[in-house]
Order: C-alpha cells, then sequence, then structure tokens
C-alpha cells in the first residue's frame, strides 16, 4: 500500500507528541494506580472521560483529520483524540506505549438486522421504535452462527507499511476483538423494548428460546475467535474503564494466538432496570454463567440499576467490575457489594448539560459517592461516559477532569 509523504508526516508528527505523553513519569504513575486498584489495593479512586461529543469539542482545529488513506485516517483519529484528551482531560487516562492497529476481521454475523418503524431523524440522538422480528418462534431460527475469518495477507501489510511509518518513533501492536457480551441489548434491538417486555410476562417460552439459540450461537462465535487467536490483549480497556492486572494475560498466554480466557468482556442487561430481581435471575443469570466461563474478567452493567440485585449479579462467574449507574442507590450499593468487586459508578453526565456549569454540585456528587465506598471499604472508579453534549462549552468538561482528581485526591480509602 502507498501512503503520500504529506501523510506519513503528519502520522509520524502526531506520533511523536502522542508517544512523549505516553513514555511520561505521569503516565507510568497512572498505569500503576490503575493496576492497584484492579488488584484490590486500591490506593486512589480512579476516573476516566469516554464517550464525548466529539463535534462540540474542537477548539483549536487539532481533531480536524487530513490523512487521505482510510485505514490510516482511523488511527490519525485515534492519535488525534488521545492527544486532546491528554492535554485537555486527562483525568487518570493511560496512553499505551505503542500505536494500536484494528486487525482486519470478518464477521458475518447473528443474520438479524435493525429494523426501525420510526425515529426522529434530527440530531446525533435519535428516538426509534423498532420491529419486533422474533415474535413467534419458528422466528427464533433466525438467529444464525457467525463465521469469522482474518485477512492475514492485509494484516501483513498493514502491520509492514505501520512500522515503516512509525519507524524510529513508535512500536505498532495488532489490537484482537473484544466482545460485547451483553445479548439483551441485541435482543431489544431486534424486537423493539415493547415487545420485549410483553413477551417476559406472556409468552416466556420464547424468551427463553430466544436465548438459548443466541447463547449457542454466541459460544459459537467465541470458539472461533479463540481458534483463530483473535481476542483482544493490547487495549488494557473495558466499558471506559483501564484493565492493568497482573493477572491478565495470564503468564502462559500466547501473545501470538490470545484467546477469550486471556481477556476481559463486558456485559449488561439494561433492559432489565425495570423487571424484578427474579425476572433477571431466570432470564440472565443460566445464558451469560455459559457464556462467562469463557473469559478471564468480566465489567458487568452499564446504565441499569443493580443495586437491588447485587446477590443474583454475584452468581455469575469472572466478574471483577460492577456498574453503580446513577439510577443505582449509590450508598446502598456499596453497602452490599462484596469487597471481591470493583465499584464502578457512573457520574451522571447531565450535570454538563444543564443551562449553566455548577461545579459545587458536581463536587458534592464526587464526595457522596467517595464516602459511601469508604465507609464500605470498597475499591472505586468513577467512569464518565454517555456525554450526549456540553452545550457547546467544551470546558465543561476540562474542569470536570479537574475536579474530578482534586477530589480523589483529597480521598484515601
Amino acid at each position: 500500500m502507498t501512503i503520500s509523504q504529506k501523510d506519513r508526516e503528519t502520522l509520524r508528527t502526531l506520533a511523536a507528541r502522542y508517544m512523549t505523553y505516553a513514555l511520561s513519569d505521569k503516565n507510568n504513575e497512572k498505569r500503576e494506580l490503575w493496576r492497584a486498584l484492579n488488584e484490590l489495593r486500591m490506593q486512589k479512586p480512579m476516573i476516566t472521560i469516554d464517550q464525548m461529543p466529539w463535534h462540540e469539542l474542537d477548539v483549536d482545529g487539532s481533531l480536524v483529520c487530513t490523512v487521505e488513506d482510510p485505514y490510516f485516517r482511523g488511527v490519525e483519529w485515534n492519535l488525534r483524540t488521545n492527544i486532546y484528551k491528554w492535554e485537555h482531560l486527562p483525568a487518570d487516562m493511560v496512553l499505551n506505549p505503542y500505536i494500536s492497529l484494528s486487525r482486519p476481521i470478518s464477521n458475518t454475523g447473528f443474520g438479524m438486522s435493525t429494523r426501525r418503524l420510526a425515529h426522529d431523524s434530527t440530531g446525533n440522538i435519535q428516538s426509534w421504535l423498532f420491529e419486533d422480528q422474533l415474535a413467534e418462534m419458528e422466528d427464533v431460527e433466525k438467529i444464525k452462527t457467525p463465521v469469522l475469518s482474518i485477512d492475514r495477507e492485509r494484516e501483513a501489510e498493514l502491520l509492514a507499511a505501520a512500522n515503516d511509518i512509525f519507524a524510529g518513533i513508535a512500536p505498532v501492536k495488532m489490537q484482537g476483538i473484544m466482545l460485547h457480551s451483553g445479548l439483551w441489548d441485541s435482543i431489544t434491538f431486534w424486537k423493539g423494548v415493547e415487545s420485549c417486555y410483553i413477551d417476559l410476562l406472556d409468552r416466556p417460552e420464547l424468551i427463553h428460546a430466544i436465548l438459548d439459540r443466541y447463547t449457542n450461537a454466541f459460544i459459537a462465535q467465541i470458539e472461533q475467535i479463540n481458534k483463530l487467536g483473535l481476542y483482544d490483549i493490547t487495549g488494557n480497556y473495558c466499558h471506559c474503564s483501564h484493565t492493568f492486572d497482573d493477572r491478565l494475560p495470564p503468564k502462559e498466554c500466547d501473545p501470538d494466538h490470545p484467546t477469550t480466557y486471556d481477556g476481559w468482556t463486558f456485559s449488561m442487561a439494561q433492559l432489565f432496570t425495570s423487571v424484578s430481581p427474579a425476572i433477571n435471575e431466570e432470564f440472565e443469570v443460566p445464558y451469560m454463567s455459559k457464556i462467562f466461563s469463557y473469559f478471564g474478567s468480566v465489567y458487568y452493567g452499564c446504565c441499569e440499576r443493580l443495586d437491588d440485585r447485587i446477590d443474583i449479579i454475584d452468581r455469575m462467574p469472572n466478574i471483577r467490575k460492577i456498574s453503580c449507574s446513577p439510577w443505582s442507590d449509590r450508598e446502598h450499593f456499596a453497602a452490599v457489594l462484596p469487597k471481591k468487586y470493583i465499584m464502578s459508578n457512573k457520574p451522571n453526565p447531565a450535570y454538563l448539560a444543564e443551562s449553566s456549569f455548577d461545579e459545587d454540585v458536581v463536587r458534592a456528587d464526587f464526595r457522596r459517592t467517595i464516602a459511601a465506598a469508604k465507609s464500605n471499604g470498597v475499591g472505586l472508579e468513577l467512569l464518565l461516559k454517555d456525554i450526549s453534549t456540553v452545550k457547546n462549552d467544551p470546558q465543561r468538561l476540562w474542569r470536570w477532569s479537574e475536579i474530578a482528581l482534586e477530589e480523589t485526591m483529597n480521598s484515601v480509602l
């Protein structure tokens, strides 16, 4: 493949700037703080900021991509956004000391697609109404087993090009698959929210049939990934949380053939925030227990409330971090969370979308969460994500990062 001299210079300049930060003492210190948290010997609560409204954040043109090659334009975007975060809102982010390249992997998928009956097409955030494609028992057969493959020739070409571009500046590593193992997120798109709730009540046998077929297909996908050695062990990131830990990947891991047993996955059942714990147990635990057994560690939960069902989540294997969303009672969450888990709190992004940014409210929110974790002796991380808007005021996010560091540095759990 041919990369123009102009694009080559752009990528090398960005990489040199990136590596200055990635090799800094500050970056190394943050990595060790994450390692301490993940090994249950926390030195301070840790913070990340992710899933941001990038279209509102460019203040000086530094986020404008110019590289023409589509693949390396993606590499450019990753470099630009990581540099931006480090310079403006670093919180406790860690930069890997190498350039990550996506592997050329193909996946035929599960045979299902999202069919929208209606949606609001204005803006980046949309309201959708979905068609129920799994309405009858015979529809379950629509769920297919994915077929995965990797283009080894293309991968070698990309690796050679990247090594040439970044020679003398940065090493490069191929980044494999990180699986989203939350089956219900997909089922909700295939059926629609209302249909899921109705069938959980009226036709539980249909839901079990869907889950059984989907679970088997998902496990078949995992087994193909493992056979091909395509799982990710280089990203050190799972669901907006750093995963540095001496236990993973294990010492016996073959770095040239990593499997799901060597890494993390993330999972959730956000639909179940509005069902009883008993429904959660029946329609989540037996299926996810099978899937989770294939992974080294699991991050569980997202926006759903979980403080009223931690005992049920505890029945599934290999979970290490559990999400405490803004809809959870954080004091109760910390009180009932077994000490083997990390409390993964999600600060409310709505504070960034108010008519004005109230620093006192943000600071008080931090203090409440930290106090809850401290009084119960649990490890804590705070992951700000799902940020739809900062009202076109990037400094709000920058200031949020500063406040987060101030409050967590002042706390010792």
